[in-house]
């Protein structure tokens, strides 16, 4: 068995090492203050870049296999926001109220793009609808999402305010706007240096996460959490994702899908992405503990590339016994 697909990839390694960074050097005074404004410019340049890279006929295009898109929206947006509302009873008390508001918030966020079209890829799926289903899940994910999180965290005893509203428009919403519109003039510049481009998306990732541990850090993070809470958070991430890829698998073969398309449900409906979630959290969570609400988010996404690793390429081996890309 190769061992390596078990190991965490260089942009987790990356994560840890920020999160080490943060908890021995953590920025304050007005180099807190800098770096803040340094990260709310990166998260308006990645959703402006976003919004240049998305093709506007992905969103047209998706309406040709529109029961498959509804099936992926339906588990990323409605079953796995149930889910964390439903299982808090149970697994709240293993971890801190502040760690499971962001693990209700990790439910409320949409599915990564690359990771999904890639591991569809690996199991033989449906490559372009899952393209399709991505895209659309990351875009409406911009306006979904922080209408979620007002729902959940107001029956949390939170709230989401008028200038967390304004907020997300004006970081978010607008930029990834100004990105469509400039995508006739820059979109083929965006697509040719795309692989360059994506250290922004890491780098603001990294931006977000640095200055929210040290926040937090500050304010005794890791005093607050010892050893047998972050166990718990490992559990409780864990068992949302297993029952949502569980639903998922089950509830596609169910429905009637194809091998292919239960495969593009399975990978697109169960993955959070740690992308638009971190820098969303920022925005959306000024003035709460950001570093507790990141760090569930953080784990799960660990998680999810090693089991839907796994999970693909029993996907494909499967598919290469039975001799085709039928239904069982």
């Amino acid at each position: 068995m190769d061992l390596r697909r078990f190991l965490p990839d260089g942009f987790t390694s990356a994560l840890v090492l920020t999160v080490v960074i943060a908890s021995v050097l953590p920025c304050r005074g007005i180099w807190a203050t800098v770096f803040d404004w340094i990260t709310n410019l990166a998260i308006a340049l990645l959703f402006f870049l976003h919004g240049a890279k998305l093709p506007r006929q992905a969103v047209v295009e998706g309406a040709r296999h529109w029961k498959l898109h509804a099936a992926v929206l339906a588990s990323t947006f409605v079953i796995i926001p149930l889910l964390g509302l439903a299982l808090k009873p149970l697994l709240a008390p293993l971890v801190t109220p502040e760690l499971y508001l962001g693990v209700l918030f990790l439910c409320t966020l949409p599915s990564t793009v690359q990771s999904s079209i890639a591991f569809t890829s690996i199991a033989h799926g449906n490559v372009p609808a899952a393209i399709v289903a991505a895209s659309a899940s990351s875009l409406i994910g911009i306006v979904v999402t922080p209408l979620l999180v007002g729902l959940i965290i107001s029956t949390s005893g939170h709230g989401l305010s008028t200038e967390a509203v304004g907020a997300i428009v004006l970081q978010l919403l607008l930029p990834f706007v100004a990105g469509q519109v400039a995508q006739r003039w820059i979109g083929d510049w965006v697509q040719k240096y795309k692989a360059w481009l994506g250290f922004v998306d890491r780098g603001s990732i990294l931006l977000v996460v640095y200055t929210a541990f040290s926040a937090a850090v500050l304010q005794g993070l890791w005093k607050q959490m010892p050893a047998p809470v972050l166990a718990g958070l490992l559990v409780v991430d864990a068992v949302i994702l297993a029952l949502a890829l569980t639903i998922t698998r089950y509830g596609a073969r169910a429905l009637g899908f194809s091998r292919e398309d239960e495969i593009t449900i399975v990978f697109c409906g169960s993955k959070k992405s740690l992308a638009s979630g971190v820098p969303m959290a920022k925005v959306i969570f000024a003035g709460h503990p950001l570093g507790s609400i990141v760090l569930p988010l953080m784990l799960f996404h660990q998680i999810q590339l090693m089991v839907c690793a796994v999970l693909a390429r029993r996907y494909a081996r499967r598919r290469v016994s039975d001799g085709s890309g039928e239904r069982r």
